[in-house]
């Protein structure tokens, strides 16, 4: 997994580069200080995962996202000083899979990048509800054309749909809705697709927003019947 930096503190650069090298099958392909660098980097090393600062000189954390995911050039996990202020609004706008703060430790940290290298988002549950929650309630609705294709989601996928707005992993919409984790995972996908959305968080706000109702969770699949037939017949046979 290769992950490109950029801080404007060289300190904090340096610290984290340090954190993420010294991980098993972690490489820190690039640094940059600012988000110009930061982006074509990012063009020219096209890594796993970028790991943006929000404020930094030339260009913001927020505008280097965003160039950054709508040219497909990798996942992005915005860092911030704070859990809650309009720079993390703005970067889940972007299309950022998620945000970390700072002071995380080294290893919460690792296992973020990680996260958001296999395609999901980093924010724990209870603060994904608060966050999205309160981002849903100041924000603009979603405009009609994405209301439109959200008419044309099945059934399915509108479960699919709220369970993100619950901030819930692969894993946990599997078990909530009784399917495969690789079933979970297909299904995310083709919602984000048919929505033309970025990450799962942007999912998990229009989810916020659109009011949708969490899913009730589906009993667990009965494992299969046996066969029914004669009784087997006793060891050695007659005679």
């Amino acid at each position: 997994m290769r992950v490109v930096l950029a801080d404007d503190q060289p300190a904090v650069r340096a610290g984290l580069a340090l954190i993420l090298a010294a991980a098993p099958g972690v490489e820190v392909a690039g640094e940059a200080a600012d988000g110009e660098e930061a982006v074509r980097l990012c063009a020219d090393l096209r890594p796993d995962v970028a790991v943006l600062d929000v404020r930094m000189p030339r260009l913001d954390g927020i505008s280097a996202t965003r160039e950054i995911v709508a040219g497909g050039l990798a996942d992005v996990l915005v860092l911030t000083t704070f859990d809650l202020d309009e720079y993390v609004f703005g970067a889940l706008r972007a299309g950022a899979a998620g945000f970390l703060l700072k002071d995380t430790d080294a290893d919460a940290l690792v296992a973020a990048v990680r996260t958001v290298a296999r395609g999901e988002g980093i924010i724990a549950p209870a603060v994904t509800r608060r966050l999205i929650s309160a981002f849903a309630a100041t924000a603009p609705g979603p405009p009609a054309a994405t209301r439109d294709a959200v008419a044309t989601l099945t059934a399915r996928e509108r479960d699919v749909l709220a369970c993100l707005g619950l901030g819930l992993s692969n894993q946990q919409l599997a078990d909530r809705l009784a399917m495969a984790e690789s079933t979970a995972k297909t299904h995310v996908s083709r919602v984000l697709a048919k929505l033309d959305l970025r990450s799962r968080v942007q999912a998990a706000i229009l989810a916020q927003e659109l009011a949708l109702p969490p899913p009730q969770a589906s009993p667990p699949v009965p494992p299969p019947t046996p066969p029914v037939g004669p009784p087997a017949p006793p060891p050695g046979g007659a005679g």
